[in-house]
């Protein structure tokens, strides 16, 4: 599926192509719910990187998010990096480079009629904050922390790759 994408003030805009554009995983971790603001979680979309054009490059600036591991007395820079606009502040889109054929843009900041999934995927809920009710509905997933099954292994078993 080809999307579009921009921000909010028409700064940036973006397109590339998702074989895995369904929305249905909702991160309830501190970084999405601070970085992205909606809801109490973000989502993520799987996206081809060589497929992803810019136009505004120019107005991206990325944020390396940071983390402290439970024990640890010193935070770290993550490797992911979170593309955002630098005028009005629209989480655009996150890349990782340890998966370098990836692009992840958030489902936020895609123009494109998305599909409804016919699940969702609710993660990370060991860091959601007290004030959010997980919507969990039949069909849902739940989970304190990752689930093993990818974003491509989801829209596979429930036969929606594209």
């Amino acid at each position: 599926m080809h999307l579009e994408g921009s921000c909010h003030c028409g700064a940036v805009s973006f397109s590339l192509d998702s074989a895995h554009p369904y929305p249905y995983q909702r991160c309830y971790c501190s970084i999405c719910r601070k970085t992205q603001g909606g809801g109490g979680y973000a989502i993520n979309l799987g996206g081809d990187a060589k497929s992803l054009k810019v136009q505004g490059r120019k107005h991206i600036s990325i944020y390396h998010a940071r983390m402290k591991e439970q024990g640890a007395s010193r935070a770290h820079a993550s490797t992911a990096e979170r593309h955002f606009c630098n005028l009005c502040g629209t989480g655009l889109w996150l890349f990782s480079p340890e998966w370098p054929e990836l692009i992840h843009p958030f489902a936020s900041a895609i123009d494109t009629p998305l599909p409804v999934p016919p699940e969702h995927t609710h993660l990370l809920l060991d860091s959601k904050a007290s004030w959010v009710e997980v919507d969990v509905r039949k069909g849902d997933q739940q989970f304190e922390h990752y689930p093993e099954e990818s974003i491509a292994q989801w829209h596979e078993r429930l036969n929606l790759t594209r």
